[in-house]
């Protein structure tokens, strides 16, 4: 039975809740970052030596079960997000937030290139204390390197993860996009497209 305490950090609005779900295996953590479009953020992270498993979807909102269509509404707050289930010891989270920064400007508020919306924005959604740390310290080293632009990515607790839509998931390995597949081969530093 849930203490009372246990309880009350919950809300009424699941999603608002924390991501309360398990890596596959254990050894395994979870790690989840928005970088503008899901795609190329997931291949960029599939390549990495480490990272077990990638999923893509929608968190941050307001809305439970939310679908690709509402979340471009711009009516529910929720972030396109990448989830990686990684191994520690094979990929220390710090490489993580080292492949997040290199791979969009987190200088632009709700924005990635083309890409407008509130659900384009930048963000480190933390599973525990050591990593809320790490982003914190990540931020602070890459401010360093914009004197004229401050950084607006979001570093928060993860909520509720919403998978997004089967057509999404490894999007670009399965030839979406311009219809030529892509390399998620570990190591792999063709151009993602």
């Amino acid at each position: 039975m849930a203490s009372k305490e246990e309880g009350s950090s919950r809300s009424t609005n699941p999603a608002l809740d924390p991501d309360l779900n398990n890596p596959d295996n254990p050894g395994l953590v979870f790690a989840q970052f928005a970088a503008g479009c899901f795609w190329g953020v997931e291949l960029a992270f599939q390549r990495v030596e480490g990272v077990v498993k990638t999923e893509v979807g929608y968190s941050q909102g307001h809305v439970h079960d939310p679908n690709y269509k509402l979340v471009c509404s711009g009516t529910t707050d929720h972030a396109e997000v990448i989830r990686i289930q990684f191994d520690p010891n094979v990929c220390p989270y710090t490489n993580l937030l080292s492949l997040f920064w290199s791979r969009h400007d987190p200088t632009t508020l709700n924005r990635q290139g083309n890409d407008v919306g509130n659900q384009y924005r930048s963000g480190i959604y933390y599973y525990n204390d050591a990593q809320a740390q790490l982003a914190r310290e990540s931020l602070e080293a890459k401010q360093k390197e914009f004197t004229d632009k401050k950084i607006v990515t979001e570093i928060l607790p993860a909520k509720r993860f919403y998978r997004a839509e089967e057509y999404h998931q490894q999007y670009l390995e399965k030839g979406g996009g311009r219809g030529a597949k892509q390399s998620a081969a570990k190591g792999c530093n063709d151009p993602i497209s």
